[in-house]
């Protein structure tokens, strides 16, 4: 394969580069048969209920809408866990710096599969963060009896023995958690997908569990550059 050549560069540079590109391409390729993969998953579980969230209404008033209401036109949604309950001051810097960066594609995806932003402070609290982020494009569920984050993993009361020692939690000691997760209507039935369950694998020496990077712009540019991310992390404001 014939590389570009870029002014004064020698060698020894673009030989490493052509071999680099390889290994780029290779990983693009790993990325899409991992996604095949994903997309071929069998049917998941049925929800056990048709959980009740508060959003932003008719008149800005607050009111109930039920899990299988969000669909809309669409045979699939993505719910994102935001880690900003009501025990929090303030949200997870690194879930609002992610939040930030998916506004954007929000008016987008939207097309194909409508997102929702699930936390478990009210609603009115959540859309004041939202105005103050100037996120016009994302839309808001407040959980605030918390059943679905319990059973989806948006928070870590449903965490076994095992995985609360690898996290060094105690028992009683939980808090939320961000997760994706993915829903699919099956004709009378709405069924679990897929959901991001890397936040909660273990993590590789000196690594963030990266669950969300393939949907987070931060961490690719700067994985571009030669000091990498470092211990770098996303503060809410600087």
């Amino acid at each position: 394969m014939e590389h570009l050549a870029f002014p004064n560069e020698s060698r020894d540079y673009r030989e490493a580069r052509a071999a680099l590109l390889d290994a780029e391409i290779a990983l693009r390729r790993q990325i899409e048969a991992v996604a095949a993969q994903r997309r071929a998953l069998p049917p998941g579980g049925a929800i056990p209920e048709d959980y009740a969230f508060e959003q932003v209404g008719a008149h800005q008033r607050p009111e109930t809408v039920r899990l299988s209401h969000l669909f809309g036109e669409q045979p699939t949604i993505i719910l994102y866990s935001f880690m900003f309950g009501p025990e929090r001051d303030e949200p997870c810097s690194g879930c609002t710096h992610l939040l930030d960066a998916i506004d954007g594609s929000a008016r987008h995806v939207g097309q194909r599969a409508p997102l929702y932003i699930v936390a478990k402070s009210p609603i009115a609290r959540l859309e004041a963060w939202a105005k103050e982020r100037r996120w016009p494009h994302l839309r808001f569920l407040s959980d605030i009896e918390g059943r679905y984050s319990a059973a989806y993993f948006g928070d870590t009361r449903r965490l076994s023995t095992a995985k609360r020692a690898e996290r060094g939690m105690g028992e009683g000691e939980d808090w939320d958690e961000t997760i994706f997760n993915i829903f699919c209507k099956d004709g009378d039935f709405i069924r679990h997908h897929w959901a991001s369950e890397m936040a909660y694998a273990p993590e590789d020496p000196g690594q963030h569990h990266r669950a969300a990077d393939l949907v987070d712009p931060l961490w690719g540019l700067l994985d571009m550059t030669p000091e990498g991310r470092g211990n770098f992390f996303p503060s809410v404001t600087y």
